[in-house]
């Protein structure tokens, strides 16, 4: 360690200084303003938004809540910061905003009662905005707010949907929505500002299989009508341009195997291509007139975000298992620093390195898992073994810098993160093969991956930890319960562990989701969701349990977990609970330490280990 080091942080373990460590997001930069950025970071210890002008380095931050500020976006002319002003992290509340150089907050957008966001696109010049809500009463609804006049209504229904984006000159809006039903597979529409239609495109209507659709944004040049979107045609997410005044289609068909995501060039030519494959990724520039695909050279590891800045440079957030993440500029260098960690001018401290993860394939009963393996340096088999499964469920875990993981391994442990069936960047197949046998899908990876680790010698059977965050948690509890003898204890943060009432408290397009996952309500599919539900198996569960839960969690509500609790409780099941004021997850530096340490001391005491 370097002397230069207060005695606090010579203290301080790896573990602990990695989340103390100050990040910062991938800037987002005004389109008209290009010198003018918002970012985020933890530098105070919460998680906060960041104003930035590049062209005299002053960094302000822009939010300052006791719980963290962390949605937030720049109007287009720079003029405004907008972020999502919700209660102690319950995600329901009102856009507001302030102006760039500083001044007070104002509600954004007047009229607009509190809901849960879906979707905001702003205009050029900032005067116009188009609003997305989500609410238990009215479903979904957009609004088209112009300054000065009240907000208009221009879409509604029960379903969910999300404003997609706003074209160049503020003629066109791009909306995805779920109308006919599946949560997990998007249409398209394109809207006047008056509401009226211009263009659908609906890949679930005609087939036998469902095909989803997403937004990627409108071309940056005024009167151009052409939509870039994504499509899963071939199985995975690739994308294509769409012009939506002569319903052309352009289809790239880039020759990568794994799901690509793209954006625009500022001057509408080319787009950044970012390919993701087997948990890492890497970027592309493609020339549209060309129809050439050349290659941006980036490290070994995860992008987590890029974008294409006016000269032609590239920006992107990266990072590996083993390295902290950085953003990192194809000009050069490191773009953006951490702020200070106090007012005046401390600097903050390094981020410790961890170990890089190792790939292994397992065979399991859905085809090859791909899993991921922390250990400690040097370290050799029978290890304690922490599963830490990931959250979602349509998400994956990646070659990506996490100081969760990291932890357990300073601590002795072996991590396997699994990307079980459900998990994205592996095919659409894949990804869409968890319906109606949730969780249990899963699961049988999960399974499939543990016995690969016993019978390999990295991991001690009588030592196996069951972990995982939000779906992690869920699996973990579902997973104790179906699978008694194979763990030895579970954590499960906050997880959902009474499906039906969970259901019933979560917001509204949570529900759509489970519609869509498990066939129908619990009303209606009663078996299902009694098959999938952690409740279900809790007076199986032998290993001991901790869970930890945010009151005012919208996603995976408190109610279904005291529910659990209760359960464990009335039959003497070694537990234990805590429970914290925020929503899902915390925003505050402190409280994610306290809970990790929490974590660690509960497999300490269970374990030994």
């Amino acid at each position: 360690m370097s002397e230069s080091r207060t005695p606090d942080e010579r203290d301080m373990p790896d573990w602990e200084r990695r989340f103390r460590a100050p990040r910062v997001s991938l800037p987002d930069w005004a389109e008209d303003a290009p010198d003018r950025s918002l970012f985020v970071s933890n530098a105070t210890g919460t998680y906060e938004l960041y104003a930035w002008d590049r062209a005299t380095g002053e960094q302000r931050q822009a939010t300052d809540r006791p719980n963290g500020t962390t949605d937030g976006v720049l109007s287009p002319d720079g003029a405004w910061i907008w972020w999502f002003d919700d209660k102690d992290g319950d995600e329901f509340g009102i856009w507001r905003r302030q102006p760039f150089t500083g001044g007070p907050d104002e509600p954004a957008v007047p009229g607009l009662a509190p809901s849960y966001p879906a979707g905001l696109a702003l205009s050029r010049d900032g005067r116009t905005a188009v609003v997305g809500r989500s609410t238990d009463d009215d479903g979904t609804t957009i609004h088209l707010a112009r300054e000065g006049a009240a907000p208009v209504e221009i879409y509604r229904h029960r379903e969910s949907a999300g404003v997609g984006d706003l074209s160049h000159d503020g003629s066109l809006i791009a909306v995805e929505h779920t109308e006919h039903g599946d949560a997990m597979h998007a249409a398209l529409r394109v809207l006047r500002p008056d509401g009226t239609t211009v263009a659908e495109l609906d890949d679930t209507k005609g087939g036998t299989e469902e095909l989803g659709l997403e937004v990627l944004g409108f071309a940056p040049v005024d009167g151009d009508t052409r939509l870039l979107i994504g499509h899963q045609r071939r199985g995975r997410w690739e994308p294509l341009v769409w012009d939506v005044a002569t319903g052309e289609e352009t289809d790239l068909a880039l020759d990568l195997p794994g799901d690509v995501s793209a954006e625009w060039y500022p001057d509408g030519s080319a787009l950044l291509i970012a390919h993701g494959f087997e948990a890492r990724s890497e970027l592309f520039r493609y020339d549209l007139a060309a129809r050439e695909l050349t290659r941006i050279p980036t490290p070994p590891g995860t992008v987590s975000g890029a974008t294409a800045r006016p000269d032609g440079s590239v920006e992107y957030l990266w990072s590996s298992a083993a390295e902290p993440p950085a953003v990192r500029s194809t000009a050069g260098g490191v773009v953006l620093d951490p702020p200070p960690a106090d007012a005046g001018g401390t600097p903050s401290m390094a981020c410790p390195p961890s170990v890089p993860v190792e790939d292994v394939w397992v065979e399991g009963p859905g085809g090859r898992i791909h899993a991921l393996i922390q250990k400690p340096a040097g370290a050799t088999g029978p290890l304690p073994t922490v599963f830490d499964l990931h959250g979602g469920p349509t998400w994956h875990d990646s070659d990506s810098f996490a100081a969760g993981p990291a932890a357990w391994v300073d601590h002795g442990y072996a991590v396997i993160r699994i990307n079980y069936r459900g998990s994205t960047g592996y095919g659409r197949a894949w990804t869409d093969a968890l319906k109606h046998r949730v969780g249990l899908i899963e699961l049988e990876d999960v399974a499939a991956v543990r016995e690969w680790a016993i019978t390999s010698g990295l991991a001690d059977p009588a030592r196996l930890v069951l972990t995982g965050a939000s779906w992690g948690g869920y699996l973990t509890l579902l997973g104790l319960g179906t699978q008694p003898d194979a763990w030895t204890l579970g954590i499960a943060v906050v997880p959902v562990a009474d499906y039906v009432t969970a259901y019933h408290d979560e917001m509204e397009a949570l529900k759509a989701m489970d519609r869509t996952l498990l066939g129908g309500t619990p009303e209606e599919v009663p078996d299902r969701f009694a098959a999938s539900s952690p409740l279900t198996y809790v007076d199986q569960v032998k290993a001991p349990v901790y869970i930890s839960a945010g009151v005012n969690d919208p996603r995976c509500p408190i109610r279904q977990i005291d529910n659990y609790v209760k359960r464990l409780e009335s039959r003497g099941a070694v537990h234990e609970v805590y429970r914290y004021d925020a929503g899902h997850g915390s925003l505050v530096v402190d409280e994610r330490i306290k809970q990790v340490a929490l974590e660690l001391d509960f497999a300490r005491r269970h374990l030994g280990a």
